[in-house]
């Protein structure tokens, strides 16, 4: 039974391990900020509320409790399944969220890597639920942002004492919760995420909530447009051998100088960086102006071809929202070269579809991406909306 702090060291790589990580970082982090200026911001909103859904679609897949991206779509319209479990899955989804949003909003100058925020995640997601929605596999509740009050077994490891799990955290928070510059940030996520994960602070929901941790201490980078939930979850089986792994004794004297493996603690850490690189070199990608020019072509010309509600003359105007933001609908028409009556009718078609989005009936349009546009917009980005429902 673990009962003292130094049982769950090393916290850090060591200098060897630090130097060969931080390339890998720096590359992270520069593409990252770069993001920030792809397509307008009125359509990296669109993408991140959509990076929201799929976040909450690939951490509960995770946990084995995923429901259809098109049941979390309809349950954010407030459209219910009359079946028990599904709709329990869709109330799990939309949590996840609202809690995400939350927790976004509520960053402010403090980092995320710290046991107040960890505790925060927890209350945030575990308090939208009902108490039937939040009960552990053996069916105790789970009570919100509460810290275990007994020990456990995760599988074949017994994690700290309850007693002693908030001098672990105290721990983290001595180690993890100054981090500044974002290589370094991103570095001491990926530590925290495991270490968290082993501390094992709550009764359930540790894996839900060390993600949403993760994900809100890299926010102010990412800006939500990629998320390392989505490279855990399509490679769920690499994550947990990683995660299992640094969870090792030291193996000797050339694998550390602590109580736990050095070598398996760094290779998580590649792991983790690894994760977070194909996240953003697949958006930066995805963003590219010359390649989703030839995407929205290609939609609507596979569209028109389907229905004649939809006309290649859209392509330029919906490029032009794309990359430039929300224009009225006066000048969406006027840009699509059409007859009034002919440009209108196609306007509404886009709309219907949700390729143009409005605020009100009147209002200027923006980009849309709704989940039948992906698999041609955004090959592979969320490729289980093309899953056919149970």
């Amino acid at each position: 039974m673990y009962d003292s702090i130094h049982q769950f060291e090393p916290l850090l790589p060591s200098d060897r391990q630090w130097q060969e990580l931080l390339p890998v970082a720096e590359k992270i982090v520069t593409a990252s900020l770069k993001l920030s200026s792809a397509a307008h911001e009125s359509t990296r909103s669109t993408l991140r509320e959509l990076v929201r859904q799929m976040n909450s679609f690939y951490s509960n897949r995770i946990e084995g409790q995923s429901t259809h991206p098109h049941n979390i779509e309809r349950a954010l319209q407030n459209n219910f399944s009359d079946r028990p479990d599904e709709a329990r899955l869709q109330r799990i989804a939309l949590a996840h969220i609202s809690a995400e949003r939350e927790l976004e909003q509520h960053l402010g100058d403090r980092g995320a890597l710290t046991s107040t925020f960890l505790l925060e995640a927890h209350r945030t997601l575990y308090s939208r639920l009902g108490l039937d929605d939040r009960l552990s596999d053996d069916g105790e509740p789970i009570v919100p942002g509460e810290i275990r009050s007994r020990d456990v077994r995760v599988g074949h490891r017994v994690p700290p004492a309850a007693a002693s799990v908030r001098r672990f955290l105290q721990r983290l928070d001595d180690v993890y919760g100054k981090a500044s510059g974002w290589e370094r940030v991103l570095i001491y996520t990926a530590c925290a995420h495991h270490r968290v994960a082993w501390v094992h602070p709550f009764l359930d929901g540790n894996g839900r909530t060390t993600r949403l941790q993760s994900h809100s201490a890299l926010w102010k980078l990412s800006e939500g447009l990629w998320s390392p939930s989505r490279g855990f979850a399509r490679s769920t089986q690499l994550y947990y051998a990683a995660l299992h792994n640094a969870d090792s004794p030291r193996r000797g004297d050339y694998d550390g100088r602590g109580n736990l493996s050095g070598q398996g603690f760094f290779e998580w850490v590649q792991y983790f960086l690894g994760v977070c690189d194909d996240q953003v070199s697949y958006m930066t990608s995805m963003l590219a102006l010359d390649g989703i020019k030839q995407r929205i072509e290609a939609l609507i010309l596979i569209r028109a071809a389907q229905d004649k509600g939809f006309r290649r003359e859209a392509i330029l105007p919906l490029i032009h929202v794309f990359g430039l933001g929300p224009v009225t609908r006066g000048e969406f028409t006027q840009m699509t070269g059409l007859g009034e009556r002919t440009a209108r009718s196609l306007l509404s078609t886009l709309r219907a579809d949700g390729l143009l989005v409005s605020d009100n009936s009147h209002g200027p349009v923006r980009f849309g991406l709704p989940l039948g546009s992906l698999n041609i917009l955004f090959p592979n980005l969320y490729p289980e909306v093309n899953l056919p429902l149970n």
